[in-house]
């Protein structure tokens, strides 16, 4: 299956994979990570659940803590 991840093309992601699933994929941690999909935010609470399709754009961001 083919993504667009931060502007980069992935083509190596399983079919059926959920967010949880692609953060595990590219070895990111969950915490303290927002993504959006096609252009909407995915709610934390569905990376579980959020089946992601061929061709979708994601954009992932991972918060770091600092002063």
């Amino acid at each position: 299956m083919n993504l667009v991840i931060n502007g980069q093309d992935y083509h190596d992601i399983p079919v059926g994979i959920t967010v949880a699933g692609l953060l595990d994929h590219l070895e990111l941690p969950r915490k303290k990570i927002a993504v959006e999909r096609n252009m909407e935010i995915v709610p934390k609470s569905t990376f579980d659940s959020a089946v992601l399709s061929d061709g979708d754009r994601l954009e992932i961001i991972h918060f770091i803590g600092g002063g």
